[in-house]
């Protein structure tokens, strides 16, 4: 019986497979390897029941006897971990009552409480509108997470809070500090028994062990701060000096665990835990539908123009002659989320729909932006294909 269930398993995904044909969405990808907009990719198309297209592309480098691009492939997924990570740690945080959207930030940081900074919600921290900068050089002068934490409790505000909407690494760094302060275990740790080890995302680590560090694709060759090709540890600078672990960046995955997630939030919170005992899939929730539901809506607001939902980010509105990077096909009841590494995940409510987009396009300079001329053009192909348009 268990043999049976696998098998049907398998069949279903090479009946998905099939079922549509996307070779334009192959060349897409594979002519962004061929322009050097990054070396390798992984692709993965899914609904809320299954994978529908799944591809391995390029190789770790551009090196000709470099490694493959595989299922054991590991991506640094840089702010992809504000979402998957630091936003959810929040919703379940939110459906236990242990942390409210409108509560202050110095209600768990109280030393947070200068420049007007007392006023800030954990509602603005979510919608990047709380007035703090969007990025910081805290590496050049910081040793630890504590002095991370301590800079940015005595920075000014950048503008007035709830004015506008400046996304903002500090945002998320001071969200998973409240998710520890909260909780009495490190951000990684709560991560993982909260999110990752229920969901079955097997390969997703903040500091992948050491036997993992040959499968993560190398990011940039730093010749500025850390003078080596990184690989195997987290990219962004800021989150190396938090060793490895921020609310902002430092995950690493493949696209089949982010397809576990992402299906948990389009089927409202709800994941599949397989028992061996009856063989059938048991049903959870892993966090509660109108949460899931709430944090993933635009937030609406007659303060500023917004495109973000809370911590995700939303369909921007469509501007003459400019692409963005969820695409123009997508409905406007979607989100996502993309990583400066060069990753993406995007979910398309109405249509039932997940995309998964993996690469390491910071190879060997973070200032390649090819990527970008690729990504809004897959999106639509693949929805194209899948509305057969």
């Amino acid at each position: 019986m268990f043999r049976y269930y696998y098998f049907s398993i398998i069949v279903l995904f090479a009946l998905n497979l099939f079922a549509q044909d996307f070779s334009n969405v192959d060349k897409l990808v594979l002519y962004g390897i061929e322009q050097k907009y990054y070396p390798g990719a992984q692709l993965l198309v899914g609904n809320d029941k299954s994978i529908i297209y799944y591809k391995n592309y390029g190789k770790y480098t551009y090196d000709s006897d470099s490694k493959d691009v595989s299922d054991s492939s590991i991506f640094d997924l840089a702010s992809l971990t504000k979402v998957v990570a630091t936003t959810t740690a929040v919703m379940k945080l939110y459906d236990e009552e242990k942390i409210l959207l409108d509560d202050y930030v110095v209600k768990y940081i109280p030393e947070f409480n200068s420049y007007e900074k007392e006023k800030i919600t954990i509602r603005n921290l979510l919608l990047h509108n709380s007035g703090l900068k969007k990025w910081f050089p805290f590496y050049t002068n910081s040793k630890s997470k504590e002095d991370i934490i301590r800079y940015i409790c005595e920075m000014n505000l950048d503008y007035p809070t709830e004015s506008m909407c400046k996304y903002s690494d500090l945002n998320m760094i001071l969200l998973s500090e409240i998710v520890e302060r909260v909780t009495g275990k490190s951000f990684d740790e709560y991560c993982k028994e909260e999110i990752f080890i229920p969901l079955g995302m097997g390969e997703t680590y903040f500091n992948p062990p050491y036997e993992k560090k040959q499968y993560c694709l190398p990011t940039e060759k730093d010749e500025y701060w850390r003078y080596k090709l990184i690989q195997g540890e987290v990219h962004d600078e800021n989150a190396a000096v938090m060793n490895g672990i921020s609310g902002h960046a430092g995950l690493f995955s493949n696209a089949k665990d982010l397809y576990l997630f992402m299906k948990m939030m389009l089927n409202s919170g709800i994941y599949e835990e397989l028992n061996r005992e009856t063989v059938y899939p048991v049903y959870k929730s892993l966090v509660k539908e109108e949460t899931v539901t709430l944090f993933t809506k635009r937030y609406k607001t007659d303060k500023y123009e917004n495109h973000t939902a809370f911590g995700w980010m939303t369909k921007p509105i469509q501007e003459p002659e400019v692409k963005t990077q969820c695409g123009s096909l997508i409905s406007e009841n979607s989100f996502g989320h993309t990583g400066f590494t060069g990753t993406s995940i995007w979910c398309d409510k109405d249509r039932k729909l997940i995309m998964i987009f993996l690469t390491n396009r910071i190879y060997p300079t973070r200032e390649n932006y090819g990527i970008t001329k690729i990504r809004p053009d897959l999106h639509d192909e693949i929805i194209k294909i899948l509305t057969n348009n």
